[in-house]
């Protein structure tokens, strides 16, 4: 059964390590065969993984597009290490994408890890936008 993606225009898309453009309008693609693929959306640039959490998503990105992953395995278990010793709280989400990336399962790890960069930026945020209380004369 075809994969159907819908692109907006000038929206990048990469499909076995090629990067294609749409136009200037809306386009509907259909996928008949297996391959990779990453929406321009999915897609953290080496210039935006200005956190660990987003250099971790880029590592993922190219395990999952590399023909051979197996140098990015080993800079991903590298990077999570120093990012566990960082933030002890991200453990459990890193051990999640850990176990799909010793499953061949890159994909999937790489959508984990997006979640891991929301929670980052969340978790970075200042904690609530509360008024200081006021003094009182």
């Amino acid at each position: 059964m075809p994969l159907r993606l819908e692109l907006k225009p000038f929206e990048r898309l990469i499909i076995n390590g090629a990067l294609l453009r749409n136009g200037e309008r809306r386009s509907t693609f259909l996928i008949e065969t297996q391959c990779k693929f990453l929406r321009e959306s999915e897609i953290i640039t080496e210039s935006e993984a200005d956190t660990a959490c987003k250099q971790l998503h880029l590592t993922l990105t190219v395990i999952y597009l590399a023909d051979d992953p197996a140098q990015g395995i080993d800079l991903f278990f590298r990077q999570a290490t120093d990012l566990i010793r960082q933030s002890p709280a991200a453990a459990p989400q890193i051990a999640e994408i850990a176990v799909q990336i010793e499953a061949g399962e890159y994909y999937r790890a790489l959508k984990l890890s997006r979640k891991l960069v929301e929670w980052e930026s969340a978790d970075r945020m200042p904690a609530a936008d509360h008024p200081a209380p006021a003094e009182t004369p």
